[in-house]
């Protein structure tokens, strides 16, 4: 079974969509001139980015509300032993290194 490669503006518009969603340092500048070099329309350029930024805060929103909501479970734990207290905030890296 083979596949159709995806068309240039195609992926640019996703590398742009996945950057600003992502927060990534670079800000899709790159992908903004070859999108623009290719001839797509500032329009449609303004809606992957509204879009994207729409999904970025979202993603922003439901976060703070599941650390809000882990944030209340903490304090519900607080009388529990300290390991479940840990268990239920966080798990070590591989390597053994807290992330709490």
């Amino acid at each position: 079974m083979s596949s159709t490669p995806l068309h240039s503006s195609i992926i640019a518009l996703v590398s742009l969509s996945a950057g600003i969603a992502s927060k990534h340092p670079d800000m899709g500048l790159c992908q903004l001139e070859k999108l623009r070099g290719m001839g797509i329309s500032e329009s449609q350029i303004d809606t992957v980015v509204e879009i994207s930024r729409h999904i970025r805060e979202e993603a922003g929103q439901k976060l703070d509300a599941a650390f809000d909501q882990a944030s209340r479970l903490e304090a519900v734990v607080e009388d529990a032993p300290a390991e479940m207290a840990a268990q239920a905030c966080c798990t070590s890296t591989a390597s053994g290194q807290s992330c709490c």
